[in-house]
């Protein structure tokens, strides 16, 4: 039998959710509605440290589509068991809505308002109350068999180096390729750090039609970048011995591998079939709202959005972040990083680098450390407790036809 065909029959385990995805975790979310019900939430979940209870929310008092549409994606992610929505009570937020969505999907929920419940002590008591008898029903959730083309992973990197490209994103392209052989979903991106390699992510599209889509989307970015007046280039990449944005986009590139693209998607779209899939994570339209992504987080939070059961994370300077809901795996490319970090640290790809690993070896090692998260073991950044999370407003139009030529 083939390596692809191993990989290919593959048997993992899954939470059976009512829209055919399963879920590799099984997490009581609960989720603020607006900052000023952020604390209250931050209680609540204090309760159960070490549990798999989890906080999320989108701070905005003034409604945002992108907002809504995320909020709904992620209490609807295949990881999600059950949901606390918390609500101040004056604003815009349709937390009706998203209570509807929630309860469709065959999930238990229930929303608490400040303003009604008799204020923070007891808001905390009755949503820590509930979210224990939802923890104690969970323990009875039984799993079902889940096949490795039903697994969706995406991809991002930050703290960038010289190394990232050399190792550690190039190392993720090569088990990226390997899960699009076995028909597994795989998402990356950011346009905004692809400058300049439009051309060459063109001539990987399935239709010539994708291969304008993937242009116009970069061309975008670097519009919205020109605008702002920097790009996606900090500092601590020149520190780490990037020279220019072309080269940090083409250690980027790198974590794609070498698959046929076949479509484009934006944030809290869900990718019709496997393959390999383009986030454009670049708002659409005028510049309302800022800088695209404040942080790495933004980006993961995103790809949560859109699906993915857990996220690779490459850093060749360092990071401490995991995220809420879904699994992170810190790749590190730099081997003197990944010394001084091995405790967050999930793989070390910075041996690349001083001749003790391959990147076919990496990638076999990234491939199997995804099997393991997805069967259960926990991450690093897991174990440690880290649930970063940020949402802020964007503002996105629906994506094309000629973006998902594959749902034709």
């Amino acid at each position: 039998m083939s390596r692809q065909s191993d990989v290919k029959a593959t048997e993992l385990r899954g939470y059976p959710r009512s829209d055919g995805r399963k879920g590799i975790r099984n997490v009581v979310i609960v989720a603020y509605l607006v900052e000023c019900a952020h604390h209250v939430g931050r209680e609540i979940v204090s309760n159960f440290r070490g549990k798999d209870v989890h906080l999320i929310g989108f701070p905005g008092c003034f409604p945002n589509e992108y907002a809504q549409h995320m909020m709904e994606r992620l209490c609807t992610h295949p990881n999600i068991g059950a949901v606390l929505l918390l609500s101040l009570g004056c604003e815009s937020f349709n937390k009706f809505s998203l209570s509807r969505i929630v309860a469709a999907s065959d999930r238990p929920v229930a929303t608490l308002t400040i303003q009604n419940n008799g204020g923070t002590l007891s808001t905390i008591e009755d949503g820590t109350a509930w979210v224990g008898e939802q923890l104690e029903a969970l323990k009875a959730a039984e799993t079902v068999p889940m096949r490795l083309d039903e697994l969706v992973v995406g991809t991002v990197c930050g703290g960038s180096d010289g190394t990232s490209g050399l190792t550690g994103n190039p190392a993720v392209g090569r088990a990226f390729d390997r899960l699009v052989e076995a028909g597994a979903t795989c998402i990356f991106e950011e346009t905004g750090e692809l400058i300049g390699c439009e051309e060459i992510m063109a001539d990987r599209a399935t239709t010539p039609g994708l291969a304008d889509e993937l242009r116009a989307s970069v061309a975008k970015a670097a519009r919205y970048y020109a605008t702002l007046g920097y790009g996606s280039f900090a500092p601590g990449n020149a520190d780490g011995g990037l020279s220019t944005i072309e080269e940090k986009s083409m250690g980027a590139y790198a974590k794609s591998g070498s698959s046929p693209i076949s479509g484009i998607i934006k944030p809290g779209d869900i990718a019709p079939t496997g393959g390999l899939f383009l986030m454009d994570v670049v708002p659409d339209g005028e510049v309302r709202f800022g800088f695209p992504n404040i942080s790495d987080n933004a980006e993961i939070v995103e790809m949560i959005a859109s699906g993915c059961h857990l996220t690779l994370f490459v850093t060749g300077r360092g990071s401490v972040a995991g995220s809420a809901i879904s699994p992170v795996i810190k790749v590190c490319a730099n081997p003197e990083t990944y010394r001084k970090l091995a405790g967050d640290m999930d793989v070390d790809a910075g041996r690349i680098l001083e001749g003790d690993a391959t990147l076919d070896e990496v990638g076999t090692e990234i491939l199997t450390l995804i099997m393991e998260v997805a069967r259960g073991t926990k991450t690093k950044s897991e174990h440690l407790g880290h649930r970063e999370f940020i949402l802020t407003y964007k503002s996105f139009e629906p994506i094309g036809p000629a973006c998902l030529p594959t749902a034709a």
